[in-house]
């Protein structure tokens, strides 16, 4: 069977993305990072639910405790705070460093030893908090050096279904493959119920909201 490795960060866009690759008929390989993010362990129970609901038999579990040492983002620096008053124009505070080109990096390596023809990947361009490594042409020029990187005989393709949706259309589409949505986690700030006042909450609430659904987990406010 062809494969496809996940990078799954056990929200709701990456695994929806893994749910479109095994309707392609992809046996899916699970990748999910621990990189001192704010969540870490709340993301991880996430991913290991969705794994266990998709019966994904093949999972890795990455960490890089060097995110922390390296900083510059609210998201694993605990002395940023993260901001709850709207999404913030330009790139924001909770932006990683090159945290998707260094993912893919190690998705590539994984990619490489199980064989697998496609990493998918769950970047959303245009209704994304503006973070430059979402972008289809970073992602783009990466596959390109991916497989100048590796064995002739590799030849790994990265697919981004959702790069160019809304988040509603996210919404529709996770709804229409039974993604189960109330195991997945987006918030930024802590593990305990979603504050509704994150980005990423923000962004998917108001998903939900234009897509005339609603969300199953449960918000603080």
């Amino acid at each position: 069977m062809k494969k496809a490795l996940c990078i799954m960060s056990g929200g709701m866009d990456s695994t929806l993305v893994a749910y479109i690759m095994r309707s392609r008929g992809y046996e899916i390989i699970a990748l999910h990072f621990n990189y001192g993010q704010r969540t870490v362990s709340k993301e991880l129970e996430a991913y290991r639910q969705i794994c266990d609901h998709l019966g994904v038999c093949e999972k890795y579990e990455i960490d890089l405790d060097f995110f922390k040492t390296i900083g510059a983002s609210a998201l694993t620096d605990h002395s940023i705070d993260v901001p709850i008053d709207g999404v913030e124009p330009g790139v924001p505070v909770t932006y990683v460093p090159f945290r998707n080109g260094i993912f893919l990096s190690i998705a590539t390596a994984i990619a490489e030893k199980e064989r697998c023809e496609v990493i998918a990947i769950g970047v959303v361009e245009e209704d994304s908090s503006g973070y430059p490594d979402c972008r289809d042409a970073f992602i783009q020029s990466f596959q390109q050096t991916a497989n100048l990187g590796t064995k002739e005989t590799t030849n790994i393709r990265i697919e981004m279904p959702l790069v160019h949706l809304q988040k509603s259309q996210i919404v529709q589409e996770a709804c229409r493959l039974n993604v189960p949505l109330e195991l997945t986690w987006s918030r930024y700030k802590s593990e305990d119920k979603a504050c509704g006042v994150c980005d990423s909450c923000r962004l998917r609430l108001r998903g939900f909201e234009l897509a005339g659904q609603k969300d199953p987990i449960v918000y603080a406010i």
